[in-house]
């Protein structure tokens, strides 16, 4: 009953269930604020992420698909009256109008010039890169196929990932990153502690949401960039192997 609105993330180039979301969200009056932090150019169907819920909020970290070279975001939404608010908000809550009347505290966020200039020359090419993504993603199904001891990222059925990372999951996670590793294979962990288990978030205890916890001991992400050559994607695969046999 307290709950104003429902953030749903579409974690690591793909749309979550959006569908199933909005349904909740229009039966109890809920607003749907989406986080496309991983997944500018993912898609659902025929539409886009950030364009089903209220709002839509990008990240332009530099190591996202389009990354800027700092810190930068981007706000979408079509209603006009949360538009105006989120305008005014990020330049220290000021009017459109007269930007020496504040009628709220707001931030200073607003983009840097010199970022939405790279940005726009990189805009350019970030579909042609998202398919160079997913090419490679399907070149490590098919390397990882049938090897037992890992499962390859799931994509829900009508969507179109962008696969802003390859996310497996992996038995004996922790031994196998160390294999890579010797190998000359960065991996990395997303994420390691589950947040209802971190110190900023009180009130859980380890064993309220086992599935969060048993992902955050099995997800292991593997090298995963436009210029990935499929030698080196072979190597992956066969180390893989290897220390599972």
């Amino acid at each position: 009953r307290k709950t104003k609105a429902i953030l749903p993330v579409h974690l690591y180039g793909q749309c979550a269930e959006i569908d199933k979301i909005l349904t909740i969200a229009n039966q109890h009056q809920l607003a749907v604020v989406e986080d496309c932090a991983q997944a500018v150019g993912a898609m659902q169907g025929d539409k886009k992420a950030g364009t089903f819920g209220d709002l839509g909020a990008f990240s332009f970290y530099p190591t996202k698909n389009l990354g800027a070279c700092g810190d930068g975001g981007l706000i979408v939404g079509e209603r006009e009256t949360l538009m105006k608010r989120i305008r005014s908000l990020r330049v220290q809550g000021a009017r459109q109008n007269n930007k020496y009347v504040h009628d709220v505290v707001g931030y200073n966020s607003r983009l840097d010039s010199i970022q939405a200039a790279i940005l726009t020359v990189k805009l350019k090419y970030i579909n042609q890169w998202n398919q160079k993504r997913r090419e490679k993603a399907n070149i490590y199904d098919q390397f990882l196929k049938g090897i037992r001891g890992i499962q390859t990222p799931y994509v829900v059925p009508g969507n179109t990932a962008i696969y802003h990372l390859y996310c497996i999951r992996a038995k004996k996670r922790d031994r196998l990153m160390d294999f890579l590793k010797k190998r000359g294979v960065e991996t990395g962990i997303y994420y390691p502690v589950p947040q209802h288990l971190q110190k900023a978030v009180p009130g859980y205890k380890k064993g309220d949401f086992p599935e969060s916890e048993k992902a955050s001991r099995e997800t292991l992400t593997l090298p995963m960039f436009p210029e990935l050559t499929e030698t080196q994607q072979r190597f992956i695969a066969r180390s893989i192997e290897e220390f599972y046999a």
